[in-house]
């Protein structure tokens, strides 16, 4: 008696004893994998509003502003970073936010510290959504 299939074996590196046949894909007619055009020619996502990417972009803008404000502070005022890193190490963020609100910025501003590193997260909102968030970190150690 004849046999015409003949499995293939590959060898399983995690049980080297067993042997199982490696089944082969049918072939595929790759004329028919070729897309069809749209006929309608549409564009099937709806139409772009570039307005509230013009909006965040400006607001995003105005958080730089608010950036660069506590950044020149902290580049200029030895004073200023001692007494942001003390409050920091005694765990009194609402002190530490205070100090950064009073620098002059009029956006919001999260401020996340820990024994290396300061992380100021500023957020702005607009139409009762956040829109975006501008993060800076910086080493203190």
């Amino acid at each position: 008696m004849y046999y015409f299939y003949h499995p293939r074996y590959f060898h399983s590196p995690y049980a080297p004893i067993s042997y199982r046949p490696v089944h082969q894909r049918p072939s595929v007619d790759h004329r028919l994998l070729q897309q069809t055009p749209n006929p309608s020619n549409q564009n099937p996502y709806p139409p772009v509003d570039p307005n509230y990417l013009y909006q965040s972009a400006n607001e995003t803008k105005k958080l730089m502003k608010d950036a660069s404000l506590v950044l020149d502070r902290l580049a200029s005022s030895k004073d200023f970073d001692e007494k942001l890193m003390n409050h920091a190490q005694l765990s009194e963020s609402e002190e530490v936010k205070r100090l950064i609100k009073s620098i002059g910025i009029t956006s919001d501003v999260e401020a996340v510290y820990n024994p290396d590193s300061l992380r100021l997260e500023f957020i702005s909102h607009h139409s009762n959504s956040e829109c975006c968030r501008l993060s800076i970190v910086l080493k203190w150690r």
